[in-house]
This record gives C-alpha cells, sequence and structure tokens, in this order.
C-alpha cells in the first residue's frame, strides 16, 4: 500500500508528549514530503494553532483514524539528512530531550524557520461586554481588515504587551490567532549582469557610449556584477538598468557565501611537515587505524609536542582520498590561531563554525558543507553536527574539556557524537590533549582507545622550569599585592629583555567580594545566592549568573552602617596594580569583559603576536591552545581559586589549567619559565603542576576516584528539581526518590545504584528560582536511561508536580 501518512516530531512539546503524531499527506505535497522534511501542521485544539515539525517516518493509512493534513513543507531544499534523524533518534535516547529539539540542535539559526502569530478580527452579531481598553483594541482590529502581530498592535495603540488583550479577545471569539512559519535569515546575494544570448550581433544596436562600454566590459568576462560593471566600464547603475529593459543584459539576483575573516596570518602553514621521530611514530600508528576502517585513538603528549603536526599530516592523508574532516577546539578563543592554521595550508577548502560568527555566516558556512565546497571544518562543539556526507576524520583538541559538554537540552556530550558519527562513516575519532580526562586516559589504558605518546617538545624548545611562590610569606613580609616580588622582578626583566608574558588570574571584575565589617552579612544578588562581584569600568556590582547590577555602595543593606568592605580580586584589579608596579609595561586584559565586541578578541591576540604589548592578563581564555613564541614567562596569579570547590573534578581542573597555561611559555628558540602563586604550596595538586607530571597525577586521582565511586567507575546522572517555591523543589525531590526506589525493587532489579540527596547544590537559587538535586550514581546502560525516562514522563504527568521543572543530565561536568 502507498505511505500517505507522515510521523511528525513536532516543536516545543513537553518531554512526556513527545512522540511521533501522525498527519495524512495532501496529494499536491506528496512528492516533497519525505523523511527529513520540515513542515507546518496544526496542532492542538485549535485548527489555527500551527507548528513546525520535521518527518521522521512514512506510514500507511489506517482506517478509523481522523487524520489532520500536513499544511505546508517549509523547505525548497532537504536541509535535514537521513543521518541528522539518526542522530536525532540517538541523541533522544541518550539525553532526554525532545524528538524536535534533537533536529534543531544539529541546524544553525541562520536556516531555522520561526513561527509567527498574527490575529485577525471577526465581526459578531453578539452582544459581547468589553472594557475600554478592550474595545478600543477590536474596534481598531476591524478597520485593519487583515492579519497583524500583536507588537504591531499594541505598539499603534501605546499598549503594553503584558496587558494580554488579545488572548482574552481570542477567548471571547472575537478574532482569530495565525501561525505561519518564515526563514529567520534569507541567502545573500547579488545582482550580476551578462549579455542576453537571444542577442546575437551587438554590433547593430543603437547604444550610447556609456552602453556600449558596458556590453564591451561583459563580451570580455561574461558575467560580472553589476557593481563591478559599473566600475571597469565608468557609469551608473541606471545605464545597466537601462540596457536590462531593452532585453539587452540579463539580471540576475546571484547567492554569495558570507565567508569569515581571519586577520591572524600563519607562519610556515604550507610548509612541508617534519615529525621527529616521536610523531611520527605516532603518525604512521594513526594512519594505519584510519586505513584499517577507523575506531578511537588518544593522542597524548606534553605541551608544545607537535600534536597539532601530526594531525595535520593525517588531515593531508585524508583529503587526498576525497575525504572530509571535523576539526574541533573547546572554546571560540582557540579558533583565531587554529583557523589561521588551517585556512594558510587549505585555503577555501576549510569552513569555520563558531557562536562568534553572526547568524549569516554560520548559516553560509554551514551551506558550504552541505554542498561539498569544503573538506574540512574547524569550530567548537556544534561543528560536530556538519553535515559531511563522507567523514573519514574528526579531530577533538583539549579533548579534556568541560564546554564539550552542553549545558542546555539535549545536554550531548561532543565526544559522544563524535563517536557515533565516526563510528557510522567508518572513521577515526582522534582525541588530543596534554592533559586527558580521567575518563579517557583510563580508556586507553584499558584498550578500548588506541594510545599514542609524545613525551618531549617539538625541536630544541623544552618545558618550562616552574617555580611556586607561597603568598602566605608574601604577607607576612609586607607585600599587601597580589604580585609577589619574585614575580614582579621577573616580569621587569622580561620587559628590559623585550621578550612577553603571560598572567592567568582565572576571576573577571575587580573585587570578587563584598562583605559587611559590623554585621558580617555578605552583599549577594537578590535573585540569585551568589555574591556580588565589583566591576570598576561600570562601577556597579554584578552578578555573574543572572545580570543584576546595583550601583557601587559602602552602606550594608542589611545593617545600614556604613562598613562594607570589599575584597577578592579579579583581572581588573590585578590590571590596576601592574599599572602601579610596572607604570612602563604595556598590559593587554583579555576577559569576558573587554572581549565582548566582535573580533575583539582576535584584534588582541594579533596586537600581541605583533609585539605591541608586553604582558597578556586574563582569564582561562589565555591558557590554552596559544602559541606565541617570544612568551618566556608565565605567572598564575592565585592556583587556589579552583582547587578547593566542592566538585569532584576540582583538582583535575586545576591540574589542567596549571599545566597548559605553564605551557604557554618557552614554545620558541628561548628558555620559558612559569610561576605559580599559592597560599597552599604543599598541596600534592600544586606540586604534580610543577613538576608538570600527568602521569603521577592520574596514579592518585585514579585511587580516589575508586574508593569514592566516581567515573571513570561509574556514570552520574543529576536530576536537578527546580521551583520558584522552595518547598515544592524539596518536596518533588523527594517524591520522586521514592518513586524511583520503588521502580528500581519492583521493575528494574538489575540496577544498582546509589542516590546522594536529595540536597541544594552549592548555588542554590538562580534566577529567582530554587534548586533541589539527587546525583544518581550508576552504569550508564540502555536499560537505566529507560527506567529515568519512565520517571519523567511520569513526573510531567502528575499534576502534584505543576510549578516544578526536573532536568536530567548524564554525566555533567558541573555539581555547582
Amino acid at each position: 500500500m502507498e505511505q500517505t501518512v507522515a510521523l511528525v516530531a513536532i516543536e516545543n512539546v513537553a518531554y512526556h508528549f513527545d512522540l511521533f503524531y501522525s498527519y495524512l499527506i495532501p496529494e499536491e505535497l506528496r512528492s516533497r514530503v519525505i523523511p527529513g522534511a520540515r513542515v507546518l501542521v496544526s496542532f492542538g485544539r485549535s485548527a489555527a494553532a500551527k507548528r513546525q515539525g520535521v518527518v521522521f517516518a512514512l506510514a500507511e493509512k489506517e482506517e478509523g483514524i481522523n487524520y489532520k493534513s500536513i499544511l505546508s513543507v517549509l523547505d525548497d531544499k532537504l536541509i535535514v539528512t537521513e543521518e541528522n534523524l539518526r542522530i536525532a533518534e540517538f541523541l533522544k535516547e541518550r539525553y532526554f530531550c525532545t524528538y524536535y529539539e534533537a533536529v534543531r540542535v544539529q541546524i544553525p539559526a541562520g536556516v531555522s524557520f520561526k513561527t509567527a502569530v498574527s490575529y485577525f478580527a471577526v465581526k459578531s452579531d453578539k452582544n459581547i461586554s468589553l472594557s475600554e481598553d478592550d474595545k478600543q483594541v477590536y474596534e481598531y482590529m476591524l478597520s485593519l481588515e487583515k492579519f497583524e502581530t500583536a507588537d504591531k498592535i499594541y505598539a499603534s495603540l501605546g499598549l503594553s504587551k503584558s496587558c494580554g488583550i488579545l488572548d482574552k479577545l481570542t477567548a471571547k471569539k472575537l478574532i482569530i490567532k495565525n501561525y505561519d512559519a518564515s526563514r529567520l535569515l534569507k541567502d545573500a546575494s547579488v545582482k550580476t549582469a551578462e549579455l542576453s544570448p537571444e542577442i546575437k550581433d551587438m554590433d547593430d544596436l543603437k547604444l550610447t557610449a556609456k552602453q556600449k562600454s558596458v556590453v564591451t566590459v561583459l563580451r570580455d568576462v561574461g558575467c560580472a556584477t553589476v557593481k563591478d560593471i559599473c566600475y571597469f566600464a565608468g557609469v551608473t547603475s541606471s545605464v545597466v538598468a537601462a540596457l536590462e529593459k531593452k532585453n539587452i543584459l540579463i539580471i540576475r539576483d546571484t547567492p554569495v557565501y558570507r565567508v569569515p575573516e581571519n586577520k591572524i596570518k600563519a607562519d610556515r602553514a604550507t610548509e612541508d611537515i617534519i615529525l621527529t621521530e616521536q610523531q611520527k611514530t605516532a603518525y604512521d600508528h594513526l594512519l594505519q587505524k584510519y586505513q584499517n576502517g577507523g575506531g578511537v585513538s588518544l593522542l597524548y603528549g606534553v605541551t608544545g609536542s607537535g600534536k597539532t603536526s601530526v594531525f595535520l599530516r593525517l588531515i593531508d592523508d585524508v583529503i587526498a582520498d576525497g575525504k572530509q574532516v571535523i576539526v574541533m577546539v573547546p572554546e571560540i578563543s582557540l579558533t583565531p590561531q587554529m583557523m589561521a592554521i588551517f585556512r594558510g595550508r587549505y585555503g577555501n577548502k576549510v569552513a569555520i563554525f563558531h557562536s562568534a560568527l553572526s547568524a549569516g555566516e554560520r548559516r553560509d558556512e554551514f551551506r558550504r558543507v552541505a554542498e561539498g565546497q569544503v573538506q574540512i571544518a574547524v569550530g567548537t562543539r556544534s561543528a560536530v553536527f556538519l553535515p559531511f556526507s563522507h567523514i573519514g576524520l574528526i579531530v577533538i583538541d583539549e579533548e579534556q574539556e568541560h564546554t564539550y559538554k552542553s549545558e542546555s537540552s539535549p545536554r550531548y556530550h561532543t565526544r559522544d557524537v563524535a563517536r557515533f558519527r565516526a563510528s557510522g562513516h567508518g572513521a577515526l575519532l582522534l582525541l588530543s590533549s596534554a592533559t586527558p580526562s580521567i575518563e579517557s586516559y583510563t580508556n586507553a589504558k584499558r584498550g578500548k582507545y588506541s594510545l599514542e605518546t609524545l613525551t618531549e617538545r617539538y625541536g630544541d624548545a623544552v618545558l618550562p622550569e616552574v617555580s611556586v611562590v607561597d603568598m602566605k610569606r608574601e604577607r607576612s613580609s609586607g607585600n599587601r599585592y597580589n604580585i609577589s616580588s619574585e614575580l614582579l622582578e621577573r616580569l621587569e626583566k622580561n620587559i628590559e629583555k623585550k621578550e612577553q608574558s603571560i598572567l592567568l588570574i582565572n576571576r573577571r571584575g575587580f573585587n570578587t567580594f563584598v562583605a559587611c565589617d559590623s554585621c558580617g552579612s555578605v552583599v549577594c544578588c537578590p535573585y540569585c545566592s551568589i555574591s556580588l562581584t565589583y566591576h570598576s569600568a561600570n562601577n556597579r556590582l554584578m552578578c555573574h549568573y543572572c545580570g543584576y547590577s546595583a550601583p557601587l555602595t559602602s552602606t550594608c543593606p542589611e545593617c545600614g552602617k556604613n562598613s562594607v568592605r570589599y575584597s577578592g580580586y579579579g583581572t581588573q584589579r590585578i590590571e590596576q596594580e601592574l599599572e602601579k608596579l610596572l607604570p612602563q609595561a604595556k598590559v593587554l586584559r583579555l576577559d569576558a569583559d573587554t572581549t565582548s565586541t566582535r573580533h575583539a578578541f582576535e584584534k588582541g591576540l594579533i596586537d600581541f603576536g605583533e609585539g605591541k604589548y608586553d604582558i597578556m592578563l586574563g582569564t582561562q581564555m589565555v591558557a590554552k591552545g596559544l602559541n606565541f613564541e617570544n612568551v618566556t614567562l608565565v605567572g598564575v596569579i592565585n592556583a587556589d581559586q579552583q582547587l578547593y570547590n566542592d566538585d569532584y573534578k576540582s583538582e583535575e581542573r586545576t591540574f589542567d589549567l596549571l599545566t597548559q597555561v605553564v605551557g604557554r611559555s618557552g614554545r620558541g628558540k628561548s628558555m620559558g619559565t612559569a610561576l605559580i602563586q599559592t597560599l597552599t604550596p604543599e598541596n600534592h595538586i600544586i606540586r604534580l603542576a610543577q613538576a608538570q607530571d600527568y602521569d603521577g597525577f592520574y596514579q592518585n586521582e585514579i585511587i580516589i576516584r575508586k574508593t569514592m565511586i566516581y567515573p571513570p567507575f561509574c556514570d552520574l546522572c543529576s536530576l536537578v528539581f527546580v521551583s520558584e517555591d522552595e518547598v515544592k523543589a524539596l518536596n518533588s525531590s523527594r517524591q520522586f526518590l521514592s518513586k524511583l526506589r520503588a521502580k528500581v525493587e519492583e521493575e528494574y532489579p538489575e540496577q544498582k545504584i546509589i542516590v546522594l540527596g536529595p540536597m541544594p547544590p552549592r548555588i542554590s537559587k538562580v534566577n529567582n528560582k530554587f534548586r533541589y538535586r539527587l546525583i544518581v550514581k550508576c552504569k550508564n546502560t540502555k536499560a537505566f536511561r529507560k527506567m529515568i525516562s519512565e520517571l519523567l514522563i511520569e513526573f510531567g504527568k502528575d499534576k502534584n508536580d505543576s510549578g516544578v521543572s526536573l532536568v536530567a543530565d548524564i554525566n555533567p561536568e558541573n555539581l555547582i
């Protein structure tokens, strides 16, 4: 039988309502409604309520069912591929998201559609009582005699959007609501012109001198943009338009691609890569694994060992085979230098993809990949979804970074999606790092991944010499600055030698802690359970979670006394100290405040690389992946900030950050040094980072993880209950725990789990919503996920849990 029914995933449905909805395919749309097609459908009780959907499959019509029909197909050309649908089902099963969310995350915003709501007034003979405001809106809409958006209606009448009048009129059936889908962003295009093929003999035409000059240009080049024609012919666009009216020219809109600019230049990018013996061994093993059908490999090498050179050689081989490559970096700050290397080596074969691009640039880079115009993509987390059809290699650089885990639904880890895609394409997934995650290194040692190791820096470069400064001694000796006397002396010497330095302080702002000396209260955000940070640039106290800000004050909001004390320090405070201690130094500060404008970070890197600054001061964006040969000193202002967080990964993150930032020093011909400032120099993590001893760190950490039963010896499932009512959030978490216990005992006795909580996270309130959390230690199996999914569906249907939202996250990176 003919398949005349489409199984559609619908946007904006709750998790417990998420399934495939069946719609009849109209005769006129049957050639266009295929798996992957994005469609507009009527959804819900109101026939006017329209939503977007994605067709996942086709089915035969069943008798006795009253189907709604698909209203329209949104795509002229299919965007969602069969592989996108397979990935969506993978994400749905593993990450507790809806089918539509799992498709949407794979498509950039510029390719998406928005559903616009408009209203139309209908005449009524009924005597319906209306307020003055309601009557004003209704009569105005009757006069329009067309559909109009709420924004325009309220703006024309000077009413607030929150008045709700349109909803009241809709409920009284005086107006009808309509939903239409429109593309968020149109394709970029330029006007181009060419001579009409119908004109056989141009010499017989009666043309002005200016018109003849246009014809001459087009005879030479064939086709050109109207702008170029005007430039080379020395005419205005009206001359070209006149030729079009005479049917001598054909003018059309020609699509163009908004290709991201990159002003950083890579030296020696096109040179042959000469590998050391260690690099050659790693490269040979990886090439063999790629040629034998792929798999997963970990490339573990000390900072500066040339891991990039190894996978560049591998990429040369993969693209020579006609296959495609995805290279991922953990954050935007690493993209400019990596982009320079790839664009310098591979030219227009490379697409760039990250969130700092404009929506138009992301859309066009996506199109270039989909149309087969590029072989290589470099980008952040979302690049893993780019629509390559013949992937040979996926590289995840700095694979240990937490930014590879999405914090919004679907809460996927890039490594898992990359492994799924690599398996489907028979490709090699290469994880690369100087400080691999405990989980990845364990998988490599167990033989689940192959392991390639680089223990030496490339060429003549050697690992920097690292010193530790006890800041308690600095305080006792009378130094009230946050820059130790030893670090200050080294900075002065570096400036004299015209060498550069990098300073890390992983906090932005001026003061990070504001408290009252009289009553002891801490000045906190009224909407979040977090202290406010003072920013000197705007002279305000700011919350880094919800964005709340308040004017600088010396009066305590609790007791009213004039005894507020500002303490702690961030990048702004250190910048001020450097100005006082080293007035001759040119300091570049890079943090979220100074790089908020487009290309600001890239410009900073260019200026630093050109020697316009002596010192680069910043947060963790300066700690990883940067390569400046003139940097011979790295200073860590405070190594203790992250070390004592109440998170099982705090020691791993501290070791990673310290090792990585220390590795920025001495990457050229000159010997590098590094200095770590701490209040606890005896701490074993500080000492291991000083020695840059990853193996020693791993041996110590893996014992702790095994003893405490944390990954890689289990998986974690975080269940966070969020509500504006704290009691409701707590009660829902307790009820869920009871249901989980019963579920295991009655239906899933094979599941061995350990549950911690319910308890509030360290930051228990965010944006005026309270949070309680359960942490389930488990094995992330299909059966476990099925059990949690069933409980989530029950939770969504239970009216006792109304007003409480529940977020489930497998192996979250942050437990705060």
